[in-house]
């Protein structure tokens, strides 16, 4: 049996974005990839097409990548950005098709999946053994809308007309109906096939257990296995990126600037301030981010991994200010890893990272009052910004490929084992 007493096994690596697209599901998947290939296997990784990137391509890290088109995923079904193509939260003809193929060549011993490509992923499988192990980095697998929020507060748990509502003022009505059909009627399904559920937090595990293994009554393994840190990216520092960051200090949020993710509650916090230093938000766009921001406040596009580590070690410290709870949050600790305070959230994964008051702070999300009297508080106690940072910088040796890869080795063998 592969992997049984450390033998090489061939995993294929599914997931809905990968880059070129920014993002951190993209890069974890990439990191793994990286990581299981250093340590004998071989891996294939599969994703969605995307406008401009090769179909296929074979990566100077040993492992190969195949974008799969998909008959509705073109139709930008759920994107807001023409460049973006995602797929459908059900199975895309086919991506389903084209999945069945790559498996019968590349022949994997793992079928590791995350994201709405799992559900083509479960009918590529149908009628073969191959363990399936499915990914939550986010909630898209009880989520219709991937955050775990109802009107900005933290939902109870998936329901028809709940998910409905949402979805329906995400996607508009008809898209709405569509997605929440087809997450509702496949996680069962997915979860009845998979033979092990990985987390990247013990938040996440929770509501995978209560929201996707129980209800399907499955017999899943399920693990929390965190994300993990690169220091060896073969990338370029975006100089332009860097040249726009303020010449003082500054605070430092980095991720998608959307309400969501708690830019208004970061920007009414730091307003609140007097004589604070400058607020960058580096990210991209979406739909729901404001159309202008005060004084103070500088807004940065999104750039490379590199550019964004170096941002790092310029800033005092940083805040990830989510308003959803965080299934983990790799900028939390990329910035711990360089040796900065961090203000999290909680419920949610910057529990996993962040100790309160020993590592970091961490707020309720959405309460502004609260965010405003932790940056305060590392503001005008440099001493104790500083012992926080350091106790970040040695935290974060946690989350190392060393000891997050053999994790995900031994997840795989106990699929193996249940298969």
């Amino acid at each position: 049996m592969p992997l049984a007493h450390s033998d090489p096994a061939a995993v294929l690596l599914i997931s809905d974005s990968f880059p070129p697209l920014v993002g951190g599901a993209g890069r974890d998947t990439d990191l793994l990839a990286r990581a299981l290939v250093a340590r004998g296997h071989r891996v294939c990784v599969a994703t969605s097409d995307q406008p401009g990137a090769a179909r296929e391509e074979s990566t100077p890290y040993g492992y190969e990548v195949s974008r799969l088109p998909g008959l509705i995923t073109r139709m930008h079904w759920l994107s807001a950005s023409v460049g973006r193509r995602i797929p459908p939260p059900f199975p895309d003809p086919e991506t389903t098709l084209r999945l069945r193929r790559l498996i019968r060549r590349f022949k994997p011993d793992i079928v590791h999946s995350y994201g709405w490509m799992t559900f083509s992923c479960r009918l590529a499988l149908i009628g073969l053994d191959t363990p399936l192990v499915v990914s939550a980095r986010d909630y898209s697998l009880i989520c219709a809308v991937r955050t775990l929020l109802r009107e900005n507060e933290i939902c109870s748990g998936p329901a028809f007309g709940k998910c409905l509502a949402c979805s329906s003022s995400e996607y508009g009505v008809v898209k709405g109906a569509m997605a929440t059909t087809g997450i509702l009627s496949m996680r069962r399904s997915v979860a009845r096939r998979s033979s092990a559920v990985h987390s990247v937090s013990r938040y996440t595990d929770e509501r995978m257990v209560r929201d996707f293994i129980r209800p399907a009554g499955a017999e899943s393994v399920h693990r929390v296995i965190p994300c993990f840190a690169d220091e060896d990216r073969d990338e370029q520092l975006d100089d332009a990126s860097l040249a726009r960051l303020p010449d003082g200090p500054f605070i430092l949020y980095v991720g998608a600037l959307r309400i969501c993710k708690g830019i208004d509650v970061l920007v009414e916090a730091h307003g609140r301030l007097a004589d604070a230093p400058p607020l960058v938000l580096l990210g991209s766009r979406a739909p729901d981010t404001p159309s202008s921001f005060p004084a103070g406040v500088h807004v940065l596009p999104a750039t490379n991994h590199a550019t964004v580590m170096a941002s790092w070690e310029r800033a005092l410290f940083a805040v990830a200010p989510s308003r959803l709870p965080e299934p983990f949050g790799n900028v939390v600790h990329e910035a711990m890893s360089r040796g900065k305070a961090v203000i999290g959230t909680r419920p949610g994964g910057h529990e996993d990272m962040i100790d309160s008051g020993r590592t970091g702070l961490l707020v309720p999300s959405g309460d502004v009052s609260a965010l405003t009297s932790a940056i305060d508080y590392l503001l005008k106690n440099p001493g104790e910004r500083d012992r926080l940072g350091e106790a970040a910088r040695q935290e974060s040796s946690r989350f190392s490929s060393e000891l997050v890869t053999p994790a995900f080795e031994d997840l795989y063998r106990a699929a193996l084992a249940r298969s």
